[in-house]
């Protein structure tokens, strides 16, 4: 049992690491917990707690850097709450498997602009606040927010490109944002998961710790290197995610 939680330790790390980076970490994390032989659901509960102390971590990194724009997010986190909620509870009641090929369309479209847009995201272009870029983020926000809430992969790599697009952020300043965006849902999804009981503290308190631990190592290194180590990093997590999905559909 002792290895498996190191093991676990160690995916959860790097999972975080690469997550407040340039999202994408459940990629690695969730597979690692099923792994651990607990079943579907316990494994996304005890993800999501541990992956909630990391984007909490990370975002106040962020937020300590200067990267968080408050006056731009107090218009878009209520709506990423009501969002979450209302995906949280559809979850409940609807299969998610039909938005598989969704996902992995949409994924594949942000990998592949992003690869032939070289300047997108490489320079923080925003200068006003317009009502235009407010309701197209509040669109985001909700939108991704019960995304998030009701299925979940990809989330965070989403959020980056959405951002960019409405605010020309630099992927830097978008990483920031979206990590408070992304708390705010996990937050709320995980609330679910406590009251039904589908979480593993065994796990999850050694696996949180490590998250945290690798979120705020993750974090610093997007703050110091930029954007220029953030894209390529962006570009492979979201090609990863959509191979991913890609392969649970054919299987």
């Amino acid at each position: 049992m002792m290895t498996e939680i190191a093991l676990l330790c160690v995916a959860a790390f790097f999972a975080a690491f690469v997550d407040s980076i340039a999202g994408g970490g459940g990629l690695i994390s969730l597979p690692a917990f099923m792994i651990t032989g607990i079943s579907p659901h316990m494994a996304l509960g005890t993800n999501k707690f541990s992956s909630t102390c990391a984007s909490f971590t990370s975002s106040i990194k962020f937020a300590q850097s200067g990267k968080v724009d408050f006056k731009i997010l107090k218009f878009l986190l209520p709506f990423t709450l009501v969002g979450a909620v209302m995906g949280t509870h559809t979850m409940l009641k609807i299969n998610a498997g039909y938005l598989n090929s969704i996902v992995m369309v949409l994924l594949l479209f942000v990998s592949i602009y992003s690869v032939f847009s070289k300047n997108v995201g490489m320079e923080d272009k925003f200068k006003v606040l317009k009502k235009k870029s407010i309701f197209l983020g509040i669109l985001l926000a909700f939108s991704l927010g019960f995304y998030d809430g009701f299925f979940g992969p990809g989330t965070g790599s989403f959020l980056i490109f959405g951002l960019i697009y409405i605010f020309n952020f630099d992927f830097v300043r978008s990483g920031g944002n979206s990590k408070v965006l992304n708390f705010t849902s996990n937050i709320t999804s995980l609330s679910v998961f406590l009251i039904n009981g589908q979480i593993d503290y065994r796990l999850g308190i050694p696996a949180a710790i490590s998250m945290i631990i690798g979120s705020r190592l993750g974090a610093s290194t997007a703050i110091l290197k930029g954007s220029k180590l953030i894209r390529p990093i962006f570009i492979t997590i979201s090609l990863c995610l959509s191979v991913k999905i890609f392969y649970g559909i054919v299987k």
